[in-house]
């Protein structure tokens, strides 16, 4: 009797603890503690809206987690070729004013990490490239200035000397930029008759992230403005993605003719 009561309290003990560090690792990063109760501990593992949230915030972390890898490809192929052809600076830097003004609004109006935080590590990569497409045309004293005058406009649009007005403002412009930024790249892939150094895994990354992206940012942040920036987003990316399967087996000509 006794040994079995001993046996009964060690495993309530045991199941407390792990309830206890499951409690731990999902609130509140992937779920409120209201709906860690209603799954785990009601155990109603079919209640909807409760399901969406752990679906939108571990889909949030995953591309936010997969961020800090999607444009290392493209830097990577860059450097290995020691050329940025087939870039264009213009839709780089578009893209990279695209993202600036996600992660500042994103900021500015405290919007979870899960719902953004892509932005942020896309935004280092993205001036990165920009700095190698200026360096290996011989520019690079540009690109170091450029680098410069990013990092101040930066630190002035995350300081409280920016109304908010003017955040909402660039949010707004996101669409737009992420327009003209995509078709640049598009007119200079079909211009060139092929992709250059455009690297097919970070194109591919970047469309299933801005999918992705729709739905996570109806769901944690239910604005509008964020969710409209990546259906556009995702177009643009679907456009890109879909001449680097047309231009897949074409080869720049300088290649072909080392070939010969």
């Amino acid at each position: 009797m006794a040994g079995s009561r001993t046996g009964g309290s060690s495993l309530s003990n045991m199941a407390a603890e792990t309830d206890q560090l499951l409690k731990r690792v999902l609130v509140p990063v992937l779920l409120p503690e209201k709906c860690y109760d209603q799954l785990f501990v009601q155990w109603d593992v079919l209640h909807v809206p409760c399901l969406k949230i752990l679906l939108s915030k571990g889909l949030g972390l995953g591309i936010v987690a997969g961020s800090l890898l999607v444009k290392l490809p493209q830097v990577f192929k860059i450097l290995g070729a020691k050329s940025a052809e087939g870039l264009s600076l213009q839709s780089t830097m578009l893209e990279l004013m695209a993202l600036t003004g996600t992660v500042v609004y994103s900021i500015t109006n405290n919007f979870p990490f899960s719902s953004w935080g892509e932005a942020l590590f896309l935004m280092l990569q993205t001036v990165t490239i920009c700095f190698l497409i200026m360096h290996f045309r011989g520019q690079t004293v540009k690109g170091v200035g450029f680098l410069a005058c990013f990092a101040l406009i930066l630190l002035v649009l995350l300081s409280p000397l920016t109304p908010l007005a003017v955040v909402t403002l660039l949010q707004a412009s996101n669409v737009p930029a992420v327009v003209v930024g995509k078709l640049l790249q598009a007119a200079t892939n079909y211009s060139n008759g092929h992709t250059g150094q455009l690297s097919a895994i970070t194109v591919f990354l970047l469309f299933g992230g801005s999918l992705t992206r729709i739905f996570t940012s109806i769901q944690e942040t239910g604005d509008p403005l964020m969710a409209g920036v990546f259906v556009v987003s995702s177009l643009c990316n679907g456009l890109i993605a879909g001449q680097v399967l047309f231009y897949w087996n074409t080869e720049p000509p300088h290649k072909q003719k080392k070939e010969r």
